[in-house]
């Protein structure tokens, strides 16, 4: 990974890339990484990232970032037991 990013670094020095604007994409990509990872979950984002819920909150109003829908999984089960059922 440290080779990874060392070769990223020099890349973006060579295209012109300020730091600035690295710091923010970077910023940017590990917060949406985050909440895609936790389905859209700030707490569980904030936890991943070891920041305050309402600091990942900021962010992503800052960095304009879609948060993942929350998906319903599994069904609905009824309250009648499969015994009493059949």
């Amino acid at each position: 990974m440290r080779e990874k990013l060392n070769q990223l670094i020099v890349e973006m020095l060579e295209k012109g890339i300020h730091y600035e604007d690295a710091q923010r994409e970077f910023e940017r990509r590990f917060i949406a990484g985050a909440l895609a990872r936790s389905r859209g979950n700030l707490s569980h984002a904030a936890e991943l990232l070891g920041l305050h819920r309402n600091t990942v909150s900021r962010k992503v109003a800052q960095y304009r970032i879609k948060r993942t829908p929350l998906k319903v999984t599994g069904r609905r089960h009824s309250k009648i037991p499969k015994s009493a059922a059949s």
